[in-house]
């Protein structure tokens, strides 16, 4: 190992620790940019304590962050290093979820109906789209789901859409991608996954029609016409609905 390479390497390991004790210490998940910005901004008024990481570059704390990542796993510590949508974060092994659950006493939540999850699944693969547009595809009443899924925090309201009436437009939200363990909606699985494997955005029957459309879509409204369409513990928490 020559001395470039060295030097290098100690420097990621030292890197890696400063960014393990940000990532243990905050109450959230932290990004690249936030991460360079506290790096640098460490020890600017202390001219006896010099900072050796103040021209840290993104890149070189997502190499360190690779590094810590492989490294819980080869040890097979009890956390892992995760990357949500918001950023990285250290989180509990899902492997250790029935001991951590009862340091929070409390009702246990209930699953998603399917209902509930086929619902979810529409507005996933189809978003923004109005209530009318998923009854459509459902075929039945939603209120009550639809009721819920807000409640829960995994859809919101979008907005309007640009058509007679102007009804309310759904779409999902953080929360949903928190939940699903999604960093971005380009995540969610296509048709063919969703036939070869369970997932647990919604069943594979209930979802396979609305995947075929993908995130984004056109989707079409009650008439035929399409409407205007625009979007601590690595454990997600399980949102409750009912039917």
């Amino acid at each position: 190992m020559n001395h470039e390479t060295y030097s290098t390497h100690t420097t990621h390991m030292n890197l890696a620790r400063v960014i393990e004790a940000l990532l243990f210490s905050a109450q959230k998940p932290l990004s690249t940019k936030e991460m360079a910005e506290v790096i640098k901004r460490a020890g600017e008024a202390d001219d006896f304590s010099p900072n050796e990481f103040a021209k840290v570059k993104e890149a070189e704390i997502a190499a360190a962050l690779e590094q810590l990542k492989a490294e819980y796993i080869e040890q097979q510590r009890a956390f892992q290093l995760v990357e949500k949508a918001q950023g990285w974060q250290l989180a509990s092994d899902p492997a250790y979820i029935k001991w951590v659950r009862e340091l929070f006493p409390g009702p246990k939540p209930t699953r998603l109906t399917a209902p509930a999850l086929e619902t979810l699944a529409i507005i996933a693969y189809r978003q923004p789209i109005t209530r009318p547009d998923v009854e459509a595809v459902r075929g039945v009443n939603i209120d009550t789901v639809l009721q819920t899924l807000l409640e829960r925090g995994l859809v919101r309201i979008a907005g309007r859409a640009e058509i007679p009436g102007r009804p309310l437009l759904y779409e999902t939200t953080q929360f949903f991608l928190d939940h699903f363990g999604l960093r971005t909606l380009d995540e969610l699985p296509n048709v063919e996954e969703l036939r070869t494997r369970h997932l647990p955005v919604a069943p594979r029957a209930a979802v396979a029609g609305a995947a075929d459309a993908g995130p984004g879509s056109p989707t079409p409204d009650t008439t035929g016409t399409p409407a205007t369409t625009g979007p601590g513990s690595s454990t997600p928490a399980t949102a409750a609905a009912t039917d």
